[in-house]
């Protein structure tokens, strides 16, 4: 266990930020499970709200430095091609 103040100080920060990551990678995953369910029921409208909304929290993500920007694209490229690939 930490002694020093700054030190003590740290780990709180820490504990706060590791917080806030982890309920925006949650939130990112439940709007790509949208879009996944929209793809999978054959639901195209549907696909394409969830993917611009989807698409939407997952750059918030990146800006804000939860994610790396080439994870973003990968995740943007995934979902996107999933809905474009609806016949």
């Amino acid at each position: 266990m930490a002694n020093i103040k700054s030190a003590k100080k740290r780990i709180l920060v820490t504990e706060t930020k590791a917080a806030r990551n982890k309920a925006i990678r949650s939130k990112v995953k439940t709007y790509i499970k949208k879009v996944d369910a929209a793809v999978a029921a054959g639901d195209k409208a549907a696909a394409q709200a969830a993917l611009t909304a989807a698409i939407s929290e997952i750059e918030k993500a990146g800006s804000k430095g939860v994610y790396h920007k080439n994870n973003v694209a990968h995740k943007v490229s995934r979902i996107s091609k999933a809905v474009n690939s609806m016949a």
